[in-house]
């Protein structure tokens, strides 16, 4: 019996999925288990599995295309098995129409490249002195019908290839305006090129003079799961998520000492500054559940656990991997799995269970020189904050003026379960946390 194959829900928030590349070919023999394709999900690149023994007998779906969770891709059967009914059936969308036949495509480039072109075979040539004589008309190939676009300066009609015509109507070019190089004036290809590369290098236009767009003036990059699932997630955060915003600023002294003191105790005890923050973060977290905790419409979720999440930027996006009960693991732990999380977020091999089930976000962008800014809240988390860079600041003391090095933080809240007090009284543990860090080792 057949065995359909679905665009499957990879992770838990996947609505559709792009077919990466298919990992067997049609007629390919697999096994229920066998990945068969690599499909990208909002968050990740994922293995398709076989569900059932056979060959594969049909690819419904061409590699970079998208299809929606629950849609049929392929079909796996036996050899003889007739599985006509269940092709009919899959509701994939027809081709898109190509701009020209494949015919004429082919002959526009074969005359193009062997210099034919709508000019009879017996055009007339001077007959100065050496000239060869016209070549003679051949009788088992019609001559090609002659094709105008226009007229040349003296009322003759503008001569040109099937492809030139083409490449000018895509570039907006009036192909009279254009010299042609080929035999006796003909435009091809190389002169709508030459013409298009002209134009580009003029001034601008004068005012109200209208300039028609060239293939290179721009690109459009289609979207990747990954991004669409950003904007969808972020046009559901911003909109109706009544959000405010605190910013506070900690001395980092204590921090940078106790970090130097650790690295000289070996490899194994260095972490980084936002490790150490991370370990303030989360320890906060414990002390204040209320902070820690879903929106979920109807009630507030506190979790008596940490999950931190941290926002990782990759090519294709921001994901936010999870270090699980953080607030329990040393500082060497968290940055070590940092480290790995990273690596793999941006390598696009996250599973699943690694970028969700966060009860906590942080956004860091220190580290491109961002003194501070406002993160945007990862439902249904009802707070996320955003890390600056760390700065000398001279500040006065009882005995002058010192130099300290200090950071700003920004906390974005979901005023409908954190109020203001809250929040504020959140800060104020990580302040007390992060300005004596000794507290995070005990």
């Amino acid at each position: 019996m057949a065995t359909k194959v679905f665009m499957e829900a990879l992770s838990p928030t996947m609505e559709e999925g792009r077919l990466v590349k298919w990992l067997k070919n049609e007629g390919d023999a697999v096994k229920s288990g066998d990945p068969i394709a690599e499909v990208e999900t909002d968050k990740a690149i994922m293995e398709l599995v076989a569900r059932g023994d056979g060959i594969l007998r049909k690819r419904l779906v061409a590699e970079n295309e998208s299809r929606p969770v629950g849609q049929l891709v392929g079909v796996i059967a036996t050899a003889d098995e007739n599985i006509d009914a269940l092709i009919a059936g899959a509701g994939a969308p027809a081709a898109p129409a190509p701009e020209a036949k494949p015919a004429e495509q082919a002959v526009a480039k074969t005359q193009e490249q062997a210099g034919a072109s709508s000019v009879p075979q017996n055009a007339p040539q001077a007959q100065g002195e050496g000239s060869p004589p016209p070549p003679a008309k051949s009788s088992s190939a019609p001559a090609a019908p002659q094709t105008t676009g226009g007229s040349t300066g003296n009322g003759g009609p503008v001569r040109s290839s099937p492809l030139a015509r083409r490449l000018a109507s895509e570039r907006g070019l009036d192909i009279s305006q254009v010299q042609g190089s080929g035999p006796a004036g003909r435009i091809i290809k190389r002169d709508i090129e030459s013409a298009v590369s002209a134009a580009a290098a003029k001034p601008a236009a004068a005012p109200g003079v209208q300039r028609a767009a060239g293939a290179g003036d721009f690109e459009d990059i289609p979207l990747t799961q990954i991004r669409k699932t950003i904007a969808k997630r972020l046009a559901e955060s911003i909109g109706p998520i009544p959000t405010f915003y605190l910013t506070a600023e900690f001395d980092l002294s204590r921090v940078t000492e106790m970090r130097a003191a650790m690295a000289q105790m070996g490899d194994e005890f260095k972490v980084s500054v936002n490790d150490i923050l991370m370990k303030a973060v989360a320890t906060a977290l414990a002390q204040h559940p209320e902070v820690n905790s879903h929106w979920l419409g109807d009630k507030i979720r506190q979790h008596h656990r940490v999950h931190l999440g941290m926002a990782v930027a990759t090519p294709d996006g921001l994901i936010v991997p999870v270090i699980f009960d953080a607030d329990q693991k040393r500082m060497s732990e968290i940055s070590h799995e940092a480290k790995e999380l990273a690596k793999r977020a941006r390598e696009r091999k996250l599973k699943p269970e690694e970028y969700t089930g966060s009860t906590f976000s942080i956004s860091n962008l220190g580290m491109f020189g961002i003194d501070q800014f406002t993160a945007i809240i990862n439902p249904p988390e009802v707070s996320i904050l955003a890390i600056g860079t760390a700065q000398d600041v001279v500040v006065p003391g009882p005995d002058g003026f010192t130099v300290q090095k200090r950071l700003r933080v920004t906390m974005s809240c979901d005023h409908r379960a954190v109020d203001g007090a809250v929040g504020a009284a959140f800060l104020q543990t990580l302040r007390r946390l992060i300005e004596n860090p000794l507290m995070l080792v005990f």
